[in-house]
């Protein structure tokens, strides 16, 4: 019997050392300026990042011709660093970092220090993974403005000094939303331990090469983010819906933003992350999504594989142009409106339709924050064609957005749409849900973080007991010390600087209902938590199974 144990225990050491030995075959990286300019080495040897950020399949990255991913923080990144490594491709591992809008403070030494140990922590767990290329420190701290308070960048080179002293074999990057205002003096000024600009740039991409050499920038950039033009930066409707560009449109702004960003700034670009590799609800359905939802490929695939690889795709995607509305874009609650569209599959195939109609996102649609999606309006369609379709109009006013989905035979996809607006004085019909069985559709979004928030786990897909419906909202708090929140916002993330919310002033009440895991748990709740001319109603009290407040017809 003792022999048998010590065979288990020599076992289980010898499990454990083998897989260490996976993790410690760091592939060094070297940061070099030559002759000609700045230039990567991976394993010796020149490498120019071709590479995209998003969550679609990797092998299908590869098989595009692209090299490498990134991801803009380092939770559970464990199983895409392996497939990464298994087809060859390189991971820019981002560590995340709180921003001032989302309420974190820089000046609280707790908080700041907190983030700097979750850094330390995911730089010894991935340092030596073979797949590491890079470590993104921060994504957009500048926020909006110039960018110019000292105390971000101070925590972002902190956390790029420490990176340097415990990895000494992979170069660190931070990424700016353009380069605008201070960003790269306060880079040149503060960013000692940074080796790498990264760049977000949309509208503005394809001038990038041209600006970063005239701005006096002394390190190398990657073209972190591209792709159309943001919704910040397009026409928009009389009543401020944006513009958004065809399927076909964008892929041609993925092309001019690549040579413009990229192929024109030989020995100061290091390569290039695509956005987005995948999907995502942001500003649109459809703004940035390079992918459908179903996964089908738009054009902007297309044009990327042509660059990454040399060569098109045998099949391409459907090309749809712009929407035509005959007669006006404004229309009385209730009223029919013909849209017509024109189609051109390059192959010459069968293509099928889908059109939508939906609400629009209210809000200036800017950081790339986390939008719940909208539901599609039922009964809208009223007749659903290749070349065109008739709409009905919802009765309640407000902007709306028809989408055209377009599908070929052999699985690439194209999307086009149009706002509309619904005339007359919007209001919201009660009863208002807050909650309904999923945080999907919600009309706030629970993206409000505040606090430690890493130590919360919320769930909004809770089945155990609801008190009615079919689910409800788990939450739980594992820290010891400090505190935790979270905001319901519409739009998500929004803190007051945007245009946002519901008009709710014909509630008289809100409903809340709450229960702890064992009874006496305090619960806290408020409504309108930004602004001092804002209503706020505040609950404080042990659980119980009821909690009801009366509302100001203000709030």
């Amino acid at each position: 019997m003792p022999g048998r144990k010590l065979n288990l225990v020599l076992l289980l050491l010898f499990v454990m050392l083998c897989h260490t030995s996976v993790w410690a075959k760091a592939i060094p990286v070297e940061l070099k300026k030559t002759d000609n300019g700045w230039q990567l080495l991976r394993d010796g040897k020149p490498y120019f990042i071709r590479g995209a950020g998003g969550s679609a399949s990797l092998s299908e990255l590869a098989a595009a011709g692209g090299n490498s991913v990134r991801t803009w923080g380092s939770d559970d990144i464990d199983d895409l660093l392996d497939e990464a490594h298994a087809l060859g491709i390189s991971v820019t591992i981002g560590i995340w970092l709180g921003h001032e809008r989302h309420g974190f403070d820089y000046s609280d030494e707790s908080q700041v220090k907190q983030q700097f140990e979750k850094a330390r922590e995911s730089v010894l767990r991935y340092k030596d993974h073979p797949a590491l290329l890079l470590w993104g420190v921060g994504n957009e701290m500048e926020g909006f403005d110039a960018g110019d308070d000292p105390a971000i960048w101070k925590a972002v080179n902190d956390i790029a000094s420490m990176i340097k002293q415990l990895d000494p074999l992979h170069p660190t990057m931070t990424v700016t939303a353009e380069i605008g205002g201070e960003r790269i003096s306060n880079i040149e000024k503060y960013g000692t331990a940074i080796d790498i600009h990264g760049i977000n740039a949309y509208g503005g991409s394809p001038s990038i090469a041209e600006r970063y050499r005239a701005s006096g920038a002394n390190r190398p950039y990657i073209l972190t983010e591209f792709g159309p033009p943001g919704a910040w930066e397009v026409a928009k409707s009389d009543w401020g819906a944006a513009y958004e560009l065809t399927s076909a449109e964008k892929a041609q702004r993925y092309r001019e933003s690549y040579q413009g960003a990229v192929l024109a700034a030989p020995g100061l670009a290091l390569g290039s992350y695509v956005f987005i590799w995948g999907y995502k609800m942001e500003a649109t359905a459809t703004w940035f999504g390079m992918f459908l939802p179903d996964k089908s490929p738009l054009a902007a695939v297309d044009v990327m594989t042509e660059i990454w690889s040399g060569q098109p795709p045998e099949n391409l995607a459907p090309a749809v142009k712009p929407l035509l509305v005959k007669g006006d874009t404004q229309l009385d609650p209730g009223a029919e409106v013909r849209v017509l569209s024109e189609i051109n599959d390059p192959e010459a195939g069968d293509v099928s339709v889908r059109w939508v109609l939906r609400r629009e996102l209210k809000g200036e649609q800017i950081g790339g924050d986390y939008r719940a999606m909208i539901p599609d309006i039922e009964d809208a369609i009223m007749e659903s064609r290749v070349d065109g379709a008739l709409i009905r109009m919802p009765q309640e006013p407000g902007s709306y957005r028809l989408f055209l989905y377009v599908y070929d035979d052999a699985g690439k996809a194209a999307t086009a749409n149009v706002p509309l607006l619904v005339k007359g004085e919007e209001h919201t019909a009660m009863p208002f849900p807050v909650y309904e069985d999923s945080f999907k559709g919600m009309p706030w979004a629970p993206s409000g973080w505040m606090g430690a928030h890493e130590e919360l786990e919320l769930d909004g897909d809770h089945t155990d007991n609801p008190h009615r419906g079919d689910a409800c909202i788990k939450m739980r708090y594992k820290g010891k010390f400090g505190w935790v929140g979270v905001a319901w916002q519409h739009p998500g993330n929004n803190w007051g600087d945007v245009d946002g919310g519901f008009d709710i002033s014909s509630a008289t009440a809100l409903e809340f209902w709450a229960r702890g895991k064992w009874g006496g748990e305090n619960v806290s709740a408020g409504v309108g938590l930004i602004g001092k001319d804002l209503s706020l109603i505040h609950i404080s009290e042990p659980t119980r199974l009821r909690l009801k407040s009366r509302m100001p017809s203000s709030a």
